[in-house]
């Protein structure tokens, strides 16, 4: 059998409801004998009468009471299912899942979280935090918060706000080893590596003659900056930390920046989705929420 248009199965369940083609056509806003016809071609299909016509009253055949019956349920389900998906399409609930880098979700995210969930309780969010690089469309993620310099690719992105590296350390760490006074004493220090390999790394920062690079000893690498800045805290060593991150360390006194006129850019902080296109309304929400708190968490920083 070919299958049956639900349009056709609602059409006549209205008609039972309504006890009149004229009601049903009223309630359904269609001409009476576009619901007459849809009625017709729905009992041409199924290959039996369901109504009894008369010109007082319809009446329900044997076959028409038990497919009403059946079809009953079966409509009311259809239309709670469009009813529901319109609601996920225009009102912010369901779940969002978000992967951010440890060290900004520890630091910034929890309250992010907070203020989300109380603007928009229906929503439930699950994050994920990670230094992998993770696939958005693969992996079922909606939203990823990024660092660094991003690589070309057909994801959605929004710059939220620039970020610059300088090199940091402790005030016990510099009263142990003496403060660096120009980029090539750094090769006598001990540093911290955020990637790369333990043993000698070059860092390239912009300083007053431009580009200009040092060969340095890394004893410790770790692709985690919340990671590095504990280090720099305990006077592991120097090491290249984003400014903002580190600015409450540096106004409490806990960390220094050494070679101040020395650092670079190191691209931004990005929210990052995958489509332009159908962002559902609990994405969008969560989405705005977040590049409105962490633009003002770095402005505050």
């Amino acid at each position: 059998m070919a299958t049956i248009d639900l349009n056709r199965i609602a059409t006549f369940v209205k008609v039972v409801e309504a006890g009149s083609f004229t009601g049903a056509a009223a309630q359904l806003d269609l001409p009476t004998s576009s619901v007459s016809r849809a009625v017709a071609r729905l009992e041409d299909e199924l290959g039996v009468r369901l109504l009894h016509r008369t010109t007082r009253k319809l009446a329900l055949t044997d076959a028409g009471r038990h497919f009403h019956q059946r079809m009953q349920a079966v409509v009311a389900e259809a239309d709670q299912a469009t009813r529901e998906a319109a609601g996920f399409a225009s009102e912010p609930r369901g779940l969002v899942r978000i992967t951010a880098p440890h060290d900004l979700g520890l630091q910034q995210l929890p309250g992010i979280v907070a203020t989300i969930l109380a603007r928009h309780p229906g929503l439930v969010i699950e994050v994920i935090l990670t230094s992998r690089r993770v696939d958005l469309v693969e992996e079922g993620i909606d939203l990823a918060i990024r660092g660094g310099r991003l690589e070309d690719s057909s994801l959605v992105t929004r710059k939220i706000v620039a970020s610059t590296l300088g090199v940091f350390a402790s005030p016990a760490y510099l009263e142990r080893r003496g403060r660096p006074r120009a980029l090539a004493d750094l090769a006598r220090h001990e540093c911290l590596g955020y990637s790369g390999r333990a043993g000698k790394q070059i860092w390239r920062l912009q300083g007053p003659r431009g580009d200009e690079s040092v060969t340095v000893p890394v004893a410790i690498v770790c692709g985690d900056m919340l990671f590095l800045r504990e280090l720099a805290l305990r006077g592991m060593g120097l090491a290249l930390l984003p400014d903002g991150n580190v600015a409450p360390d540096v106004r409490a006194g806990r960390l220094v920046r050494v070679l101040p006129r020395h650092g670079f850019e190191g691209g931004g902080l990005y929210l990052v989705w995958p489509s332009r296109t159908l962002v559902p309304a609990r994405v969008v929400a969560v989405r705005e929420i977040l590049a409105a708190e962490l633009a003002a968490l770095t402005r505050s920083s």
